[in-house]
């Protein structure tokens, strides 16, 4: 009996024509004037090509776009003329696009497990790719030495599965100003990497009530105020440097997690929050600051930092099925409508993953066994990148054919986009919705034991 399809065609077909649909790119670039006064030239081709071939990885990504839109029905044109395409209204094209993408993922519904929503409507994890540029580029993209580079600065959402923006800046610029809470961060989660990490950011959280956790960095010096776990051999002044209750053994690591309030800074940048500990499988200790409350435990604190993974999963899709680090665009405008076409393409797959995550069944009670792979985005996308003539083919379809085309599409994205390490390597946000995953066999103790059959 087949396994049982997760993914629907109409799924898959709702969400390529909700941001590449016909109607809204002939307004686009009527608006942009992409295709003023280039007869040979199939603007919206083109532009669904940009964003199609990024998950394609064939050759350079602007022979790829050329490829796809020639095979899929373009007027042919030489290499030089169709590379002069990339100009500041084709940019101007596939940033709109990209604009569009992140509006429809923002309209989605959340899946945030309940351990994360119990405290914040969705947790965004915020970090950045820089992207090696071509030397020619290096008066507009300054990087941090002699070459050229840009920063996508990404913001993803947990409840999504994908980004919810990403400006991009010179690789030059630092990361921490790209950063910047307001009201509409109001009651969501925060996970950062040490790059973002200040006391200010800290004070912005607790102003507009942002939940978060960060590692500890080394060159902040807490304030002990209280230790509500952990072995304290002897009492201590509130407000004594931890490291001075580590070094006296006041306060022991001894495989016990720890808890304590504390206060960070000085003056007016003084903060406040919780230092919790956890030790790692090495003996050695991870220490993490937040603001969620006491209920939280440090090793429940330390699985949500875990979380912030999902970025740089993100950033892998990004980059070897997107190929966002292969832009060889020689101008500022043709290497930023590549890097939105990456984006998009990036965003697809991630939304096509998280409809399958939605359709599936949650477990109805924790600690269910978990019998069906999980959908990769990744894998998502290599499938979506070897059916990248057949998705193209299908958007120019309607009636009964686009139908039976969608399905399937569908289903072989659904077919390939299982992950296939999900025994070994399970999902922290599977284990976090409450999945029992039990390790698979390694596979010499399978071909052992399938030799045994065979032998009797």
């Amino acid at each position: 009996m087949p396994a049982r399809r997760v993914l629907r065609g109409t799924d898959v077909r709702e969400i390529f024509e909700s941001i590449l649909p016909s109607e809204t790119l002939r307004g686009i670039l009527a608006a942009t004037r992409f295709q003023e006064r280039q007869r040979r030239l199939d603007g919206e081709r083109f532009v669904r090509s940009m964003v199609i071939a990024a998950a394609t990885g064939y050759g350079g990504r602007q022979a790829d776009v050329m490829r796809l839109y020639f095979e899929s029905g373009g007027p042919r044109v030489a290499r030089g003329g169709f590379y002069a395409w990339f100009g500041p209204t084709l940019e101007q094209s596939m940033n709109e696009i990209a604009r569009r993408a992140l509006d429809y993922g923002r309209r989605q519904p959340l899946d945030v497990p309940v351990l994360l929503a119990a405290h914040a409507r969705d947790w965004h994890i915020v970090d950045t790719e820089t992207i090696k540029l071509p030397k020619a580029l290096q008066a507009e993209y300054p990087g941090t030495g002699d070459y050229a580079a840009l920063k996508v600065h990404k913001r993803f959402s947990v409840g999504l599965g994908t980004v919810h923006a990403y400006p991009l800046s010179p690789a030059r610029e630092h990361d921490a100003p790209h950063l910047v809470l307001d009201e509409t961060w109001r009651g969501l989660g925060l996970l950062v990497d040490l790059g973002y990490a200040s006391l200010k950011l800290i004070a912005d959280c607790e102003r507009y009530d942002v939940r978060f956790v960060l590692r500890l960095k080394e060159s902040w010096k807490p304030k002990v105020d209280r230790v509500a776990r952990g072995q304290v051999t002897r009492t201590f002044f509130p407000g004594t440097d931890f490291d001075a209750l580590l070094d006296e053994e006041v306060l022991v690591l001894n495989g016990r997690v720890v808890d304590a309030e504390v206060t960070l800074g000085r003056g007016n940048q003084k903060v406040r929050c919780r230092l919790v500990g956890v030790p790692a499988p090495d003996g050695s200790y991870r220490f993490y600051l937040t603001n969620l409350p006491p209920v939280v435990g440090p090793r429940q604190i330390a699985d949500i930092y875990r979380v912030r993974w999902e970025i740089e999963s993100d950033n892998k899709l990004d980059q070897s099925c997107h190929h966002l680090d292969e832009i060889y665009a020689q101008t500022g405008p043709a290497a930023r409508a590549l890097v939105h076409a990456s984006m998009t393409s990036s965003m697809l797959a991630c939304l096509i993953a998280h409809r399958h995550r939605m359709r599936e069944a949650p477990p109805r009670r924790v600690g269910q066994e978990r019998t069906a792979p999980p959908i990769h985005p990744q894998m998502l996308a290599r499938a979506m990148g070897s059916a990248a003539m057949k998705i193209a083919a299908a958007l120019d379809l309607q009636g009964r054919a686009a139908e039976r085309e969608w399905v399937a599409i569908a289903d072989y994205l659904d077919h390939l986009g299982k992950d296939p390490n999900w025994r070994n390597r399970p999902s922290i946000l599977d284990q976090l919705r409450g999945w029992k995953i039990t390790p698979g066999r390694p596979k010499a103790a399978r071909l052992a034991s399938a030799t045994r059959k065979n032998a009797n």
